[in-house]
Order: structure tokens, then sequence, then C-alpha cells
């Protein structure tokens, strides 16, 4: 009996010395796997690299294209955290005066830039188009217009809606400010420059908007991607204004969404960049998205 406890004894000092000494077991250690580093044996190499563009980006202008821009901003920043991209809504005309005076990196025009304009030193680059919709009260009957009534209605030579279809009611002009490009936009199209009788002359899109959705005799335009069920838009010679009409020139009534730079003043990488992203085939959906219309390529 005492041999059997002596055997049993010396056999379990035998084993702890083996495991003491690292003999049997197993003989690899935790920490030498054999997997790369990277998670899953992918190298850390292969994750995108972060942006490394940054400084501030100042633009401004029209209120048109607040939708459209908004929607570039949002997405390029979320890119490019390092860079802050700014946007004041102040007016077609504001906006190409800051980029000649160089308050902003880019300015914002919802029309094109006029001779005198190009001839100063300024560059439009368009990233969009847009039509200019003629909007009426809900409550009105009417549903097409022809370009020479609407010269009409703009200019008072028509003074009541019966004259052109629609109920017994006197004819409300709401537009834009001098200085928009929305209002440059249509009269320039219409042939009604400097002789629109207007009522009523607001400081942005929304509020034309809001001014003919809450007066039946009134009617007015916005840019085709800020127009909501608020209102009515006409169709204009028998065409409505959409992307697709705007995109292959039926509609009339249109114009472009352009980004205004000063010749000679070397944009910032960042700013350059925001251009590039804008007017790439990445930022189509974008500005389908926002309701305007992309350039043709």
């Amino acid at each position: 009996m005492i041999k059997k406890i002596f055997a049993i004894v010396l056999a379990g000092i035998m084993m702890l010395s083996l495991a003491a000494c690292g003999g049997t077991g197993s003989s690899t250690p935790a920490a030498a796997s054999s997997e790369p580093a990277g998670a899953s044996g992918t190298p850390a190499s292969s994750a995108p690299a972060a942006s490394t563009l940054s400084g501030k980006v100042t633009t401004g202008g029209s209120t048109s294209v607040e939708k459209v821009v908004g929607a570039f901003i949002e997405a390029f920043m979320a890119e490019n955290s390092g860079v802050d991209v700014t946007y004041d809504p102040t007016g077609s005309g504001a906006g190409i005066t800051g980029a000649a005076e160089g308050t902003l990196d880019i300015g914002l025009s919802s029309r094109a830039l006029k001779d005198d304009e190009a001839a100063g030193g300024l560059t439009a680059t368009t990233f969009a188009l847009d039509g200019i919709a003629i909007i009426v009260n809900s409550e009105n009957t009417v549903e097409d217009l022809t370009l020479e009534q609407i010269k009409g209605l703009a200019t008072g030579e028509i003074t009541n809606w019966s004259e052109v279809g629609g109920p017994d009611m006197p004819v409300v002009l709401v537009g834009r400010e001098a200085g928009s490009g929305t209002r440059d936009g249509f009269e320039s199209i219409v042939d009604v420059k400097d002789a629109c009788k207007y009522d009523q002359e607001l400081t942005s899109t929304g509020a034309v908007i809001a001014g003919v959705a809450a007066n039946p005799n009134a009617f007015g335009y916005a840019s085709l991607s800020a127009v909501d069920d608020t209102v009515k838009a006409v169709t204009v010679e028998g065409v409505a204004a959409s992307e697709a009409t705007v995109q292959d020139g039926t509609y009339k009534i249109q114009r472009p969404f352009v980004f205004v730079t000063k010749d000679g003043a070397e944009l910032s990488e960042a700013a350059q960049a925001f251009i590039d992203f804008a007017t790439s085939d990445a930022a189509s959906e974008l500005i389908v998205n926002a309701g305007a219309v992309p350039v043709a390529k």
C-alpha cells in the first residue's frame, strides 16, 4: 500500500516538473499567431485613405440654387471633414459681385453671365439647368399659357384672367427683386425686360411661391426645383416644365445654374475640389433629387 502511494506521489512530481519546463502540452504560444496585421487577414493599408483637404470655401448668391448647392455641400463635407463650405443666399447679382470683388471664393448665379460681366474677367461654369415655372394660385382654372399671353399678363396688357380663359378676376403679378437671377431669366426669355407691372417684388423664391399661394388672383415665376403643391405650375405652349423638357430644350423658359469665379484668381485646393465634385457625373443624382436638371454630357 505504501509503495502505491509513493508511486502516485512520484508521478505527480514528475508531471509538475515537465509543465514547469514547458515540456508537453500546447507548444505554440498564443502570441505566435500567423494571422497578418489587419482584421480577417486584410492588410490595414487597404482601408480608404482619409481626405487630406482642409480649409474654408465661401459661396453665395442665387437663392434658386439653394437645394442643389445644399446637397453638394452636405455630400462634399461628408467626404472631406476638414473642409467647411458655407453658402450665403443673397441673390445672383450679389453672388456675381462677390466673385468679382473677391469676397466669395465661388459666386452662385441662376442666370448666364452678361457680356459685360464676362468681359470684366469672370468665368461661369454651368453645374445644372433649371426650368422657370409659371405658377398660379391653385384655385385658378388656367392650365396653359403661350409666351405671348405670359408677356401680356406681366406687362399689364392683360388685366383680367378671363382674357386667357380663366375666371373673371384681376391679374396680380408677384415676382422677384431687381438683381435676382430668376427675375432676369424670366424677363429676358419672355422679352419683358424693365416692362413688368409688379404688385409685389419679393426677395426669395420661397416668398414668391407663398405670395401666389395666398392670393387667388396672383401669378408669378419660380425655379422648377422649388415649386411645391401649394401652387399650380401651368404648361407653356403645351409643354410642362420637367427634367426631360428642360434638358431637351422643348420647355422654353429655362436658365443655367452657374458657379462664378474670377479670372486669374487662383482657387484654393478645397474650392477647386468642390467645383470638380459638383460638375462630375457623380453629382447628377444629387441634382435630380434636388429638383434640378443635370447638364447633358
